[in-house]
C-alpha cells in the first residue's frame, strides 16, 4: 500500500486526481495542470513536498562529517545558509542531488528526495565518520509556496521579516501560529518559499495559506505542475536526468562540485580524472524544431545513429514550445547544435538552445 502524506485527506477534499509515485498517494492534479503551473508563474501554488526526506547531523564535528558526504561546501556558508549539492558515490555519479541546510557547524540538516530516502540514509550511515545522521523523516511535513505572490502570502502570516531572507537562506519562526523552518528555495524557477512543520500541523498550516491566498489567486498545485515548471528551469530531477549512470560534470553541474574543498569528499578524485580528460556527453537542453514532443527514454540521434536519449520533455506551458532535456556527445551540446529526437519511430529535428527555458519577462 501507498505512504501518504499528513496532508492526503487535504488532497482528496480539493478533489485531486491520486497517483502512486514513488511508492507515495500523491496528487498529480487538481484541476488542470497547465492552470496549476499558470499560477506559479503568475500568481502563487502551493505543493505538498511531505514525501521528502530530511537527514539531520547534529553535535561537534557535525560540519565536516556532513560536508565531506556532499559536493558542495557547507564550510563556506554561514548558518542560516542552504547549498545545493550532489550526494556522490566514488564513480563522481549521483547517489541523490540533496539541499543542505547549516544551522551551526553543530546542526546540519539535509533534504533528500523521496524516492531514495531509505537508499540515501543508509549510504550515509555507511560513510560518514565521526558523526552518525539520524532520519528525521517522519518528524517533517513540507509544504512549498511558489510564485511572485508568494513572499506576500507567507509573509502576512508571519512575524518574520521575509526581506531578510535571501535566495537559499532560511530562518525558524511562525507561520500561520505553527512553528516552521522558512526556507527560500524551490524547485519551480519563481520566488517563494518551503516551510517545513511537524506533520500534525500539516493540514492547519496548508489550509491557512489556501485562506490568505485566495485574494492572491492561489491555487494548489499536483506533481503535473511541478515538473513542467522544473523542467522549463531545466532543473535536474533524480532517476531522469541524473543517476548513479552520470557524473555530476556531465550533468553540467560542476557549479555544485567544490573540488578545491579543504578534506575533499566521496567522488572528487574520479571528477578530477574526468575533467583532466574532458567529458565526452553533455546534458543540454533542446527545442523542437518540427512537430513533436518529446518523452523520456526517447532515442536522440545524428544521421540514423542513436546517440543519446531524451531524460525529460514536455511541452512547456510557459514557453508555448515543445521542450526536452537529455545526453548528447560533448561535440553535439553545443548551443545550436542540431540532431533529430525519435517520436514514436518518427525522426523530428531538434537544437540545442540556452537554458533555461523560461526566463522571467
Amino acid at each position: 500500500m501507498a505512504r501518504r502524506t499528513p496532508l492526503n485527506e487535504a488532497h482528496r477534499k480539493l478533489g485531486a486526481r491520486m497517483v502512486d509515485f514513488v511508492g507515495w498517494d500523491m496528487p498529480v492534479q487538481y484541476s488542470s495542470v497547465i492552470g496549476e503551473h499558470e499560477a506559479v508563474r503568475t500568481a502563487v501554488g502551493l505543493f505538498d513536498v511531505s514525501h521528502m526526506g530530511e537527514i539531520e547531523f547534529r553535535g561537534p564535528g557535525a560540519l565536516e562529517a556532513a560536508n565531506r558526504l556532499i559536493s558542495n561546501d557547507l564550510a563556506r556558508c554561514a548558518d542560516g545558509q542552504a547549498v545545493y549539492a550532489g550526494l556522490l558515490n566514488e564513480q563522481g555519479t549521483f547517489v541523490d542531488d540533496v539541499v543542505a541546510y547549516r544551522f551551526s557547524p553543530e546542526h546540519i540538516f539535509i533534504c533528500v528526495n523521496s524516492s531514495n530516502r531509505e537508499k540515501d540514509f543508509a549510504w550515509m550511515q555507511a560513510h560518514a565518520q565521526g558523526v552518525k545522521p539520524v532520519d528525521r523523516s517522519d518528524d517533517f511535513a513540507q509544504i512549498a509556496v511558489q510564485g511572485p505572490k508568494a513572499p506576500g502570502l507567507v509573509q502576512r502570516l508571519t512575524k518574520a521579516d521575509l526581506s531578510k531572507v535571501g535566495t537559499y537562506r532560511f530562518t525558524q519562526g511562525e507561520v500561520a501560529g505553527i512553528q516552521c523552518i522558512i526556507s527560500r528555495t524551490g524547485y519551480t524557477g519563481e520566488d517563494g518559499f518551503e516551510l517545513y512543520c511537524a506533520p500534525n500541523d500539516a493540514e492547519k498550516l496548508w489550509n491557512a495559506l489556501l485562506q490568505e491566498g485566495q485574494a492572491d489567486g492561489v491555487k494548489a498545485c499536483g506533481l503535473g505542475a511541478r515538473d513542467s515548471l522544473r523542467t522549463e528551469m531545466k532543473y535536474a530531477l533524480y532517476g531522469n536526468d541524473i543517476d548513479d549512470a552520470h557524473t555530476a560534470l556531465e550533468a553540467g553541474l560542476g557549479w555544485i562540485v567544490k573540488l578545491d574543498k579543504p578534506g575533499g569528499f566521496i567522488g572528487k578524485e574520479a571528477l578530477e580524472k574526468q575533467k583532466a580528460a574532458g567529458v565526452k556527453r553533455k546534458l543540454v537542453g533542446f527545442e523542437i524544431t518540427g512537430s513533436g514532443i518529446p518523452r523520456h527514454g526517447y532515442a536522440i540521434m545524428k544521421g540514423g545513429q542513436k546517440v543519446g536519449e531524451v531524460t525529460s520533455g514536455t511541452m512547456g506551458p510557459s514557453v508555448k514550445k515543445p521542450i526536452g532535456i537529455g545526453y548528447v556527445p560533448t561535440e553535439l551540446s553545443a548551443e545550436g547544435s542540431t540532431f533529430d529526437v525519435d517520436v514514436r519511430g518518427r525522426p523530428v529535428p531538434a537544437q540545442v538552445v540556452k537554458t533555461p527555458f523560461w526566463k522571467k519577462p
